[in-house]
């Protein structure tokens, strides 16, 4: 959010704040509910405490289900927020939010607290949302909406929209009618368009697009995603393994499983949650402390290997002086060989993990034949020496090489074992890669070191 959209948000706070001090409950309504959704649900969580108690008690249960519906905190803050209404208050404002928000914010519970919403709804409700919730998260199941238009085969155009009028009002989404039979397996989907163009007494069969793409409820998101961007979907059904409809997943679902997913691999780069942008200079400090001295540890190692070719370097001090862009050459190899594996196995390439690997030792070699050519002749017009020379240019090319190779072979094995790539962090993997090439570097000058010494 940017500087105006603060300074905005501050002044619709302050300006609704003094309807409700003034006890203008009726132009505080009139001016919330001119809001967009979105704003709606940044307005009322930057309300003061005192000044929400009020305005829940003047809002109805609708829209208080949609400022619920659009709030873009942490789940564990919309929970506190409705905490502060009486259960049954909160019990009617849940069941008037989509199922798939309404779920995800009852996991975000203690079983206590669900098992008293639970017990103050209707029972059709609360079977729902424990289905839903029975879901795994982070699947399919988990994300799907149970509110969506679906009508019977054999219908009427003219009876499709009779009853996409009276669904329209509580779906999720309108942009497709599924078409399923009397089991509810799903047969196929109309667009409402199709259903506009085409004369009311043709049956919806005749315009039902049968090959149907569809997920499966155990899905893992990053896959759902990826159909939904390779179709480009508004939204897509999700069936049970007899066929049956579930639900669907919409597309704003899945804006925020890409979101998500590129937040968890750019903090596992970072080795730092980059979600966490609110968070005080204390608490991000504390959080941060564990891994930055973890790596502290890891990078004694190399010092350690280093101080192990003490003498290496007291007959060849030139040694030295590479030590930074041996190793940083190598860790920069590695970041960039780190991002890329974890782009493939989280976007589900076409290519074989085998496939991938062999490409990217491929791009290493050549990327490395390039920066051992340049920094040798670097060395040889510097230093005068083509042994040194031949040194610092085969490290620098093995570095790169051996760096790809630890940062694509790291996520692949991760991935093999079922494990989310985008765990592993960028600084961990740079520091094992700085490592590495050192311990190259070192060995092969070791080995050559009279060669170049007597030059």
């Amino acid at each position: 959010m940017d500087f105006d959209q603060d300074q905005q948000l501050d002044q619709t706070v302050h300006s609704l704040t003094d309807f409700i001090e003034s006890g203008q409950d009726d132009q505080f309504m009139n001016r919330f509910t001119q809001l967009h959704d979105f704003e709606m649900g940044q307005v009322y969580a930057a309300l003061p405490e005192n000044i929400r108690g009020v305005a829940w008690r003047i809002m109805d249960d609708e829209t208080l289900a949609t400022v619920f519906d659009n709030l873009e905190i942490d789940q564990e803050d919309i929970v506190r927020l409705l905490a502060e209404m009486p259960p049954q208050r909160g019990a009617n404002v849940l069941q008037k939010m989509f199922a798939d928000n309404e779920a995800d914010l009852m996991q975000a519970m203690n079983q206590r607290t669900v098992a008293t919403y639970l017990s103050l709804m209707t029972k059709d409700e609360a079977q729902k949302i424990r289905r839903l919730i029975r879901y795994e998260d982070q699947t399919a199941g988990a994300l799907m909406a149970t509110e969506y238009l679906a009508v019977h085969q054999g219908a009427t155009i003219e009876d499709v929209l009779g009853q996409v009028k009276k669904q329209a009002e509580d779906a999720e989404s309108i942009t497709y009618v599924y078409v399923v039979d009397d089991g509810h397996r799903l047969i196929g989907v109309a667009s409402l368009r199709d259903l506009l163009i085409h004369p009311d007494d043709m049956t919806v069969d005749q315009i039902t697009n049968t090959r149907v793409v569809s997920v499966k409820a155990g899905d893992d998101q990053r896959d759902v995603a990826q159909v939904v961007a390779d179709y480009n979907f508004f939204s897509i059904p999700v069936t049970d393994d007899d066929g049956r409809l579930l639900g669907i997943v919409t597309v704003d679902d899945i804006v925020d499983v890409i979101d998500e997913e590129a937040r968890e691999e750019y903090s596992g780069l970072a080795a730092v949650d980059v979600s966490d942008t609110d968070d005080s200079a204390w608490h991000s400090a504390v959080k941060r402390i564990p891994w930055l001295l973890s790596l502290l540890l890891l990078g004694l190692v190399t010092t350690f290997s280093v101080n192990a070719f003490e003498s290496t370097i007291r007959q060849a001090p030139i040694l030295a002086a590479f030590i930074p862009i041996i190793a940083g050459t190598a860790g920069n190899a590695g970041t960039q060989s780190l991002a890329l594996a974890i782009r493939h196995f989280g976007t589900g390439s076409e290519k074989s993990g085998w496939k991938n690997l062999v490409s990217e030792l491929i791009s290493a070699a050549i990327l490395a034949v390039v920066a051992g050519f340049v920094l040798g002749l670097i060395v040889m017009f510097w230093q005068g020496n083509d042994q040194l020379a031949l040194t610092i240019a085969l490290s620098i090319a093995i570095g790169i090489w051996l760096a790809a190779l630890i940062a694509h072979a790291i996520p692949a094995l991760f991935n093999k074992l079922n494990f989310d790539p985008a765990v592993i962090n960028g600084p961990l993997v740079t520091t094992v890669c700085d490592w590495a090439a050192l311990l190259v570097y070192f060995g092969l000058a070791a080995m050559m070191l009279d060669a170049f010494v007597g030059k």
